[in-house]
């Protein structure tokens, strides 16, 4: 587990729970009992008096009883708010933030994104422990997973490779399973990280047809960043890099070809490590006209 955003959710969640549940066991019970008496007090005091006055008395003396401390009244007012937030994020959807042009021209650095947490099956929160199989990442699928170099970062990428698949990306052309995945010119796209246009391809993996990067003119270096688990089913050579995906894990890519530290460099990503499925842009506050689904 890392000090992330859903343990502070779910401490804070334990937390205005617990104080919710006491209040509703014992504390709600103690305030009856005090308001009860509160009212008994000021009907004794306004004897004789007038029936607005009496009315009057009877309301200040039980909002003077029941008044919560600001520290109680704040726990279980927002216990509610928590657990949807919590139990929505967990369970259905959660919004991520695009910090790179790592998956240029499908997502862009901005976009805030909408991830299904329950297509690749149902995990306990914090933990991440699939409890639930609803479904298995597909080939062309653009997948949330904790970076396994760094599990408390996330990355986003395109499922390339399945378990059993042979994927090899030689002279920046990828194949899988021993056949070349064609693509077609579609034209230039300006980078905004490079500052310069670099040529746009329609490619198609699995079912899948999107838009992706490639530096035509440029040599690109690919190597290992670290001893990653399974190394051994992947050969690097001058030209590119072959694998072979490990049972339980997967190959995934970014859409920038030559701008995407993806599994060419850090291996494979396992199935533990998996958070869900984008399936849309719901903002970008600098180009609203982006707003919609991707894949």
């Amino acid at each position: 587990m890392s000090w992330n955003f859903a343990l502070i959710l779910f401490l804070l969640l334990v937390l205005t729970g617990g104080i919710w549940l006491v209040d509703r066991i014992w504390l709600r019970s103690r305030r009856r009992a005090r308001i009860a008496e509160a009212v008994a007090r000021a009907d004794l005091e306004t004897a004789g008096a007038s029936p607005e006055h009496v009315a009057e008395r009877r309301q200040q003396a039980a909002q003077e009883a029941g008044r919560m401390s600001w520290w109680l009244e704040y726990a279980v007012s927002f216990f509610p708010v928590i657990l949807f937030v919590f139990l929505l994020r967990s369970f259905v959807v959660e919004p991520f933030r695009i910090p790179s042009g790592s998956m240029l021209p499908t997502l862009e650095s901005g976009d805030l994104i909408l991830v299904n947490k329950f297509s690749y099956g149902i995990r306990l929160p914090v933990l991440d422990r699939k409890v639930i199989d609803t479904g298995s990442p597909k080939r062309g699928d653009i997948m949330v997973f904790r970076y396994p170099v760094e599990p408390q970062v996330d990355y986003v990428k395109r499922v390339i490779g399945l378990p059993g698949d042979q994927i090899a990306y030689l002279d920046k052309k990828l194949y899988l399973n021993g056949q070349e995945v064609a693509r077609a010119r579609d034209g230039d796209y300006f980078e905004p990280d490079r500052v310069s246009y670099t040529a746009k391809f329609d490619e198609k993996i699995g079912d899948v047809e999107h838009k992706i990067l490639v530096d035509e003119r440029s040599f690109q270096d690919i190597g290992p960043t670290w001893t990653y688990p399974n190394r051994q089913n992947c050969q690097y050579e001058r030209n590119g890099i072959r694998c072979t995906v490990p049972e339980g894990q997967y190959f995934v890519m970014g859409d920038n070809r030559d701008n995407s530290l993806d599994s060419r460099y850090w291996g494979f990503v396992p199935d533990a490590n998996i958070v869900g499925k984008t399936f849309m842009i719901w903002m970008n506050f600098g180009d609203l006209g982006r707003i919609g689904r991707v894949h």
